[in-house]
Order: structure tokens, then C-alpha cells, then sequence
């Protein structure tokens, strides 16, 4: 028995496409795989390691950025955006991995950074160099300062790493950064910074590149004057509410912009939104018909595990992608946040999920961790993953301040710091350091764990049981599976209290269910079907099949 029906699209969706229903998983480059041993990942270790992602069933892959950099911000502080940085390569190994992606059928999306660029971008070097007045600095935003002799910052807005965003230079004058003060904020109302990206756009399509990953998609576009945010408190990216600096109007031209140079091109190339919004409603402004394909969905990767918060985020997910007739996307990690099988466990919001973590159980928390995986992998649209949750990685919350990487560690307010505890590399093989990551004794730019030769992807592949395997298992049925293939298709059905529980139908094929047990006790769910998939240890052989907590099921029925 179904208990509600979500109510047919708004607006039509165009028919299906590849991105619509994809499966993307996320690569940070320095954490991949180091193919010369300096302990640095690199384009040709993850070139070598592509048959893998082939064989673990994704669509495609996300690059963080691997573009020329000084690293203070681990490359998203860019100095020349058509050129690959040394630590990680060169534009022909770029081109390998790409040609190389295509020939196993993944496709490849790459980080871009229009925000912000580094210090040491030409153009900012030249602002400096020539002055006020310099129309370089036309490019960026420098004011000069207020009080009585310009000593104090043109206006009160914060750096999202902490502190003021805005850093006075040798002459006097101010520049603006929401990052770091190493990553100034372009000017998009300048015509140059427009042109400019545009031609980066076509460097990398021409390359091949099947799309991009739109980096502080929201940010860009300031309010005229760049008047005072006034007193609201700590500012965090995603904010509380409207702000001068984020989610402007404004950003949605150069969007449209963007989608007709993207539709030149061959084989349906996409642009997907790092979106920080106060509403779903407004996240989905990014991807009208006419502006970027997918945006991410941080408000889903935040919400608690309980069935009323998690069923109401999915219900206004749908309902706010359907309003432009574009699929949700799901995600539980990424670089940015504490890593899902420790969150989880952690009984913090959304916008509390980047805090520092804390040690929770690791058993406690790989159960929970799979069984969301389980959940959000059931769900119509695309889903995100991020390097290592197929191996059931725990964040590493115990790193020493000395080899912390993070640029917002040593600052205060603003981002915590702790994001180096998710970007350790991870492990392929062997019992010690670094677990195949290099060649065999070679460092690590972060230091991995003791506990994680147990977790490489060589002591899980063909485990019974672990979680490389579950992950495969679930991405190979989400492939195949008819009912799993719309976007739009979920049904809720009712369940035991703590129960989670929907369904997925197409004509002419077995219904799809998904059961979660969110609570922590115990729960008999009946045998609705024939048994497809179990997040964790069940008994399996009675009518009545009872999960224990924290397990996600899938039937066929």
C-alpha cells in the first residue's frame, strides 16, 4: 500500500541524458594516486587507476583543480587556468586522462574557479605592480580605505576563512577576497573577466572535457557599491540568508552565457553548480533550461538521520527541481566536509557539518555511513560520490596541527580548518604506508592511518560483505534497473514507526522498493519482494524480515 504519490512534474523534463540519472564520483587529485612518488597525486596516477572507477560502475568523473597554482588553498587559488600545475602533471597528461576516460566510456568533468583567481594570476600581479588607476585593478575589486587615512577596510565583510575580506596593499589601497587573501575576487563586471572565461570554457571543451564544476557558483556577482553586510553574526558559506557577496541576480546572465557555448559542443557537455543558497527554491534558479545542468544539493548532504527530516529533504528536493524540469542530485561528501561515516554519527546541522569532528564508532559509524549510501544511490536523479566512501573511509580527526594543509586552520571564525581530515589519500593496497597510493615506502602528503590496510581497495575487492563490494553491487543494479533509470518516479509507501520507506515503478518492469530502518531498535519489515540488496548483515530467510538499525534494503517487486 502506498501512502503518497509524488505529484506529476511542473515542468516537462526534455527527454533522457546522460547527466540526468549519472553517477559522478569525485576525484581530489593530490589524494588519488602519486604515480612518481613525491606523495602528491598526480594526472597520470589517476590515469592508471581509471579502470578501476570503469569496474566500480560510475558515469563519470569530477576533477578538483589541477591548474597552475602556488597551493595556498590546495589549487583552488588559480595563476593560469590553461595550464596544468607541475605538482600535478602537464596539459598532455590532461589530455591522456581524458582520451584514456572516454576509451573505458566515463566521461570527465573538471573543476572551474571563476570567483577568484591567486595572487599570482598575471593580471593581479600587474594591478599591483602599476597602481591605482591601473586598469587591472578594474579587473579585481580595490577601493580605498575608510577612516581618516584609508587605515580601515572599505566595508565590514568577512573572509569566509576568518577575518576581514579585504587586505590593504603597499599604496594604500584595499582588495577584496571572501577566501584567502592569496585569492582575490574578480570584478565580473568588467567585460575582460568575462571574455576571459569564456575562452577557458572553450580550452578545455576543445580538449574534451565533458563539463565543469562550477566552484562558489553563487559568489561572483556583487551588490552595486559593495555596501555593508551590518551586524548578522558569523558569516558561513552558506549563510543566513540574502547578502551583498552571494546568490546575486546578477549571476544568472553570465550562466545563460555560458550554456550557449556548451551547447555548441558535441555529446551534451554540462556545467554543474557549487550553489550555496538560503532555499531550494533558489538553488534551483541555476539550472533553468537556459543556465547550468545540475546544482549541488547541500541541504540534503546536512540533513539528520531520522525519517521525518530525511523524507521532508528528499520531498522538497524533488518538488524544487521539478519547478525547472532539472533532476535532483544527492551527495553525502566531498572535500569540503567531514566525511559522511563519521558525520552522521555526530548529531550536528547542516551548516555545523564542517566543525571540527570528533572520534565516534567506527563500527557504529561505517553501518550508518553504508546504509545512507544505500538510500541516497536509490533516489531518483544524479548522485555525487567522493573518493574513499566506497571503502567505507571514516574522517581522520586526529591529524597533528603541524601537518594540517587547510589555509582556515590558523584563522579565526569563518571555515574551521578541519578539511584536511577528508582529504587524506586513500589506500589501495598493502599493510603499511602509503597503502599503494605511491611506490612502495614513498610519503604521503598527509599521513593515513594504521587502521586503514583494512580498508584498501585490495583487501575489500571480492570481500563478501565490504563496502567496495555493496557499492558495486547498488551501482550495478541502479544501472540496469528499469524503474531506477527515470528522475522523477518516487512514491512513498508506509512503513513501522523510524521506517523509511518508497517505491519506484515503470511500465512494463518490477517495482523498485528502498527500506530504511532509521532507528535503533530492531524492525520487522515484511518480505515485499525478492531480496536485491542489504546494506548490512540481515536474516534473510524468513517471511517476515526483521532490520536491524542503521540498514537499507532493496527489493524487486
Amino acid at each position: 500500500m502506498t501512502d503518497q504519490l509524488i505529484a506529476p512534474p511542473t515542468v516537462e523534463a526534455p527527454p533522457a541524458s546522460w547527466w540526468r540519472n549519472a553517477v559522478i564520483y569525485q576525484i581530489y587529485p593530490r589524494s588519488f594516486a602519486d604515480s612518481n612518488g613525491d606523495g602528491i597525486g598526480d594526472l597520470p596516477g589517476i590515469s592508471s587507476r581509471l579502470p578501476y572507477l570503469r569496474d566500480l560502475g560510475v558515469d563519470a568523473v569530477w576533477l578538483s583543480p589541477f591548474y597552475a597554482s602556488p597551493q595556498a588553498d590546495a589549487g583552488y587559488d588559480v595563476s593560469d587556468y590553461r595550464t596544468v600545475d607541475p605538482i600535478f602533471g602537464t596539459v598532455a597528461d590532461a589530455e591522456q586522462l581524458i582520451a584514456g576516460a572516454h576509451a573505458l566510456g566515463l566521461r570527465v568533468i573538471v573543476d572551474l574557479v571563476p570567483n577568484h583567481s591567486s595572487d599570482q594570476h598575471d593580471w593581479f600581479k600587474r594591478a599591483l605592480a602599476e597602481g591605482p588607476g591601473s586598469p587591472f585593478r578594474e579587473r579585481y575589486h580595490f577601493r580605498p580605505g575608510r577612516g581618516v587615512n584609508g587605515e580601515l577596510p572599505p566595508n565590514d565583510w568577512p573572509s569566509i576563512f576568518g577575518g576581514p575580506a579585504w587586505t590593504r596593499v603597499e599604496d594604500g589601497e584595499w582588495y577584496l577576497h571572501l577566501f584567502a587573501p592569496e585569492q582575490p575576487d574578480f570584478n565580473w563586471e568588467h567585460p575582460a573577466v568575462r571574455d576571459e572565461f569564456k575562452t577557458i570554457l572553450r580550452f578545455w571543451l576543445d580538449l574534451g572535457v565533458d563539463g565543469f564544476r562550477v566552484d562558489v557558483a553563487h559568489g561572483m556577482v556583487k551588490e552595486a557599491g559593495l555596501p555593508d553586510l551590518g551586524d548578522t553574526g558569523e558569516w558561513h558559506l552558506l549563510g543566513a540568508g540574502e547578502s551583498p557577496f552571494f546568490d546575486r541576480d546578477g549571476v544568472h546572465e553570465i550562466y545563460r552565457d555560458w550554456r550557449k557555448i556548451l551547447d555548441e559542443y558535441p555529446g551534451e557537455r554540462i556545467a554543474v553548480a557549487e550553489a550555496w543558497a538560503p532555499t531550494l527554491a533558489r538553488v534551483s534558479n541555476y539550472v533553468r533550461d537556459d543556465e547550468l545542468h545540475q546544482a549541488f544539493n547541500f541541504s540534503y548532504l546536512g540533513t539528520a538521520w531520522n525519517v521525518h527530516e530525511q523524507r521532508q529533504m528528499i520531498e522538497d528536493s524533488l518538488a524544487a527541481m521539478r519547478e525547472v524540469g532539472a533532476p535532483t542530485t544527492w551527495t553525502l561528501s566531498n572535500h569540503d566536509v567531514v566525511r559522511h561515516t563519521t558525520r552522521l554519527m555526530q548529531k550536528i546541522d547542516g551548516e555545523a557539518a564542517g566543525r571540527k569532528p570528533t572520534a565516534v564508532d567506527d563500527a557504529a559509524g561505517l553501518r550508518r555511513g553504508r546504509a545512507a549510501s544505500t538510500l541516497m544511490l536509490a533516489l531518483p536523479g544524479s548522485a555525487y560520490l567522493y573518493q574513499g566512501e566506497e571503502l567505507g573511509l571514516p574522517e581522520v580527526v586526529d591529524l597533528p596541527p603541524e601537518v594540517r594543509q587547510d589555509p582556515a586552520f590558523h584563522r579565526a571564525a569563518g571555515q574551521d580548518g578541519y578539511r584536511d581530515g577528508c582529504r587524506v589519500p586513500i589506500p589501495w593496497s598493502g599493510s603499511e604506508a602509503p597503502y599503494g597510493f605511491g611506490p612502495d615506502g614513498g610519503p604521503s602528503w598527509l599521513p593515513q592511518p594504521d587502521s586503514w590496510a583494512a580498508l584498501s581497495v585490495a583487501a575489500q575487492a571480492g570481500a563478501t560483505g565490504s563496502t567496495l563490494e555493496l557499492y558495486r553491487s547498488a551501482l550495478a543494479i541502479r544501472r540496469t534497473d528499469p524503474a531506477l533509470a527515470p528522475t522523477d518516479n518516487l512514491r512513498w509507501v508506509s512503513a513501522p514507526a523510524g521506517v523509511l520507506a518508497f517505491e519506484r515503478e515503470v511500465e512494463g518492469a518490477p517495482v523498485f522498493r528502498c527500506t530504511v530502518n532509521m532507528s535503533d531498535q530492531p524492525v520487522a519489515v515484511g518480505r515485499p519482494g525478492e531480496l536485491l540488496l542489504a546494506s548490512g548483515p540481515i536474516d534473510g530467510t524468513s517471511d517476515d524480515v526483521v532490520l536491524p538499525p542503521d540498514t537499507t534494503v532493496w527489493w524487486s517487486l
